[in-house]
């Protein structure tokens, strides 16, 4: 297991790297802003059943440590989760974890905080056959469900210790009281996101950024829209760089992607914006010129159609949020 300051190191280097790197899956995990909300471990025996379904819609991650149990979110079938089993779900409304041999709409099992942070579910006199470390995190980014909708809505990855290790990792810092604590967590949960992201990613994806960026073709296509999102792209342009047709580009596209490739670089543009306009504060001109468009007239028509005000009204508003 990676001790703290080898990790910490690794976290530092990834989030430097990812200032350079065109990666689309490393800039939309870094504009989500990713901060942690709790984390616990979580011991089990016996029949248990727990539910979440207060609609605060939190990202949710889950590392087993030992044992089996059974993962439901709503819209999606159960998942058994074993040993060395990592799940991740971006937003996450109504889900509920039990054991096998529970039923997930049962009653809920009380929980027992036995220490700080640990609590204890089931029989508490029986030995625990279950051990898991869970948390929820935030996304601080105005734009999160946008960019969360380029995700799947489940991810689930088996045998990736590394996984694990970046869990207990966040769990032993949230319990921490050192300096630097926010910004060490706000790290380790970006390398946590894509380390979880880019092992599930594969043509088994749901529609998304990741499915995309499995498809060889369509890959150069969103790395390059992402590197140069000043670029005045066509669908005709963009075909021909994924040594597509235009027309087998652009269904293949909207097939993988979940959206036709204009609507994609648009919510992108849009996104960085936002970013801009209320982290980095620069001027609409500025801005404009920052995400492709000719005239600061030209963006602000844009984005008041996309965002329902003016970038103006945006940045006045939200600047500090």
């Amino acid at each position: 297991m990676l001790g703290r300051p080898d990790l910490l190191q690794v976290a530092v280097q990834f989030s430097l790297a990812s200032v350079r790197m065109s990666d689309p899956l490393t800039q939309v995990v870094s504009l989500l802003q990713p901060s942690a909300s709790f984390s616990k471990l979580v011991i089990a025996s016996g029949a248990w059943t727990v539910r979440r379904s207060d609609g605060d819609g939190l990202p949710f991650y889950c590392a087993m440590l030992e044992g089996v149990c059974r993962l439901s979110v709503a819209g999606q079938a159960p998942v058994t989760l074993e040993q060395g089993d990592f799940v991740l779900v971006p937003a996450a409304f109504d889900f509920s974890t039990s054991s096998l041999g529970s039923l997930p709409e049962g009653p809920e099992t009380q929980r027992t905080e036995i220490s700080p942070g640990v609590f204890r579910l089931g029989d508490l006199d029986a030995a625990p056959d279950v051990r898991m470390l869970v948390g929820h995190c935030a996304f601080a980014s105005n734009d999160a469900r946008l960019l969360v909708s380029l995700l799947p809505q489940l991810v689930h990855v088996r045998g990736q210790g590394r996984l694990t290790t970046l869990v207990q990792q966040v769990n032993g810092e949230t319990r921490a009281d050192r300096p630097g604590r926010d910004v060490v967590l706000a790290r380790l949960l970006e390398v946590l996101l894509i380390e979880a992201l880019r092992s599930s990613a594969g043509p088994t994806a749901s529609p998304g950024l990741l499915r995309g960026l499995a498809d060889r073709h369509l890959a150069v296509a969103l790395r390059r829209m992402h590197a140069r999102p000043t670029h005045p792209w066509t669908v005709v342009e963009l075909a021909r760089e994924a040594a597509l047709s235009r027309s087998t580009f652009f269904d293949r596209f909207r097939r993988e992607v979940g959206v036709a490739p204009m609507e994609y670089l648009l919510g992108w543009r849009m996104a960085l914006a936002k970013d801009l306009l209320r982290r980095e504060r620069l001027g609409v001109a500025q801005v404009a010129e920052r995400v492709g468009y000719s005239s600061a007239s030209t963006f602000s028509v844009a984005f008041a159609r996309s965002v329902g005000i003016p970038p103006i009204h945006y940045a006045r508003g939200r600047g500090n949020a």
